[in-house]
């Protein structure tokens, strides 16, 4: 690897030029060992002897001390920088602006990020102002002093990896963070689909389960004709397995990125082909089809791949939502609501009434699903607040996306697991339903004719009794036309 010459002519040009990464990390000549001092813009500051991070990173521990959380508890995210930084690596390698040994050990740095290490040095708050160049160079620096360590060499030796010059080489965080972000969705819309299919499966299995069980549909709350239970969960199989298709849909605009198109599309400091090299890289990396964005300044500033998929995500949630409130209104009860399925119970329900059991998971789901709802909007204020060439408020979009993906893994989860797996049918229950019920007087239209089916309907309402009873006094029809009449087959368009 070749060490970089930096003479004092060099240095000081820097300086006057802006360039806010740091210039050199030395160790502290005196005082105590357990810090080194690193230099940057503002000037010097002690920074953990041990520490992967570097000077950059932690000005910005000590500016954005917001929400308790670091860019670590977004593995998807960190995992995304070390793809970018990866790939423009090698894109860099490719055009003659990299040399293969700086490029290798950087490489080496991305892949032992990869595998899980280090993420507990990416320390930066993600509530960030700058648009993510705190995120950026916390970046930067962990894998530039990997990338040191793993080659040899001490943590801030700078003369051989430096995180502007080699980590940074021909990027901006205005290219590198959303690049990465859509690295991370892609991961993480990868597992919210698997989730999806999942519980997908799980409903349409109880669906086969209850298949020829007869049941009162309902319309407005107000009884309707009858379906069966298996019909009603096939359905919900249906609605939320469409979902999957949607998402991936929505993901298809992640794989156009803007590397190569630097502060504002416009490729400053970025080598002809770069953006081309580092896509193909990208893609061969992760498997993902990355792309260059036709045009690279649109592509900086514009939100809408961000703002549509995060809509797929509130699709999803408000599905579920539906589904979810469904389940508690067909648990309900047990014995003063309509008590049509049976809920496992998962845990006591109340600290003063004894025995009673409420319908937690469904409720979770709704809980989570109001998140994403709420999310959405967080994206979308975000998206339609960016000024002219850049948008900075894409931090916000990242914790918004990422973490409405991981509650909707998660919680899918425990509501297949701990509730759908364990429903069971009240048979007695629903086949009482279908007994005292006047809706079922819309069967017998063909068979005893309009006129003759509200005539039983209003005494039905007037005597408190139920359509097949009254059949069956006045004789109007056999147990036997009944009984072809009542078949789940007949009655409900069923195909078994």
């Amino acid at each position: 690897m070749k060490i970089k010459q930096f003479t004092p002519v060099v240095v000081a040009l820097s300086l006057a030029l802006i360039t806010a990464g740091p210039i050199v990390a030395q160790q502290e000549a005196a005082g105590p060992q357990d810090v080194r001092i690193e230099h940057d813009l503002l000037g010097e500051k002690a920074v953990p002897a041990d520490a992967y991070y570097g000077v950059q990173t932690a000005r910005a521990l000590e500016n954005f001390q917001i929400s308790g959380r670091t860019v670590s508890d977004y593995p998807d995210l960190v995992n995304g920088y070390a793809y970018v930084k990866m790939a423009a690596a090698m894109a860099n390698t490719d055009v003659g602006k990299m040399d293969a040994e700086t490029r290798d050990a950087i490489i080496k740095a991305g892949k032992a990020i990869i595998e899980g290490k280090y993420h507990d040095q990416f320390l930066v708050d993600p509530y960030q102002g700058g648009a993510g160049t705190s995120t950026n160079m916390n970046a930067n620096e962990v894998m530039a002093n990997v990338a040191l360590e793993l080659t040899g060499h001490k943590l801030g030796d700078y003369h051989v990896v430096e995180p502007h010059d080699d980590l940074n080489m021909s990027q901006s965080t205005n290219d590198s963070y959303p690049t990465a972000l859509k690295v991370a969705m892609l991961a993480g819309n990868d597992a919210v689909v698997a989730e999806v299919e999942l519980i997908t499966a799980a409903f349409r299995a109880k669906g086969q389960e209850f298949l020829t069980i007869l049941k009162m549909g309902r319309t407005e709350m107000q009884d309707a004709v009858p379906m069966t239970v298996g019909q009603e969960f096939h359905a919900f199989a249906a609605v939320i397995g469409a979902q999957a298709d949607a998402l991936r849909q929505a993901e298809r605009g992640l794989y156009v990125i803007n590397m190569g198109g630097t502060a504002i599309g416009t490729g400053l400091n970025a080598p002809a082909g770069l953006a081309e090299r580092t896509a193909v890289h990208l893609a061969g990396l992760t498997g993902k089809p990355f792309v260059p964005a036709d045009d690279l300044i649109a592509a900086t500033w514009d939100q809408g791949a961000f703002v549509n998929y995060s809509s797929g995500l509130k699709g999803l949630a408000v599905t579920l939502s539906k589904v979810a409130s469904d389940l508690i209104l067909l648990g309900s009860g047990p014995r003063a609501g309509l008590g049509e399925i049976n809920l496992p119970a998962v845990q006591p329900g109340s600290s003063i009434m004894p025995g009673k059991v409420n319908p937690v998971m469904p409720e979770l789901m709704n809980v989570v699903a109001f998140r994403v709802m709420g999310n959405d909007l967080a994206v979308t204020l975000s998206a339609h607040h960016g000024q002219l060439q850049l948008n900075a408020y894409e931090p916000l979009e990242a914790i918004a996306i990422l973490e409405s993906q991981t509650l909707l893994v998660t919680t899918m989860r425990a509501l297949r697991t701990a509730c759908i797996d364990g429903i069971t049918v009240n048979e007695d229950t629903l086949a009482d339903d279908i007994e005292r019920t006047v809706g079922i007087v819309t069967a017998l239209n063909p068979v005893i004719g309009y006129d003759k089916a509200t005539e039983l309907a209003k005494e039905a309402y007037r005597t408190d009794k139920g359509i097949l009873e009254l059949i069956r006094e006045k004789k109007i029809l056999t147990e036997e036309q009944l009984r072809e009449i009542l078949d789940p087959v007949a009655l409900t368009g069923l195909n078994p």
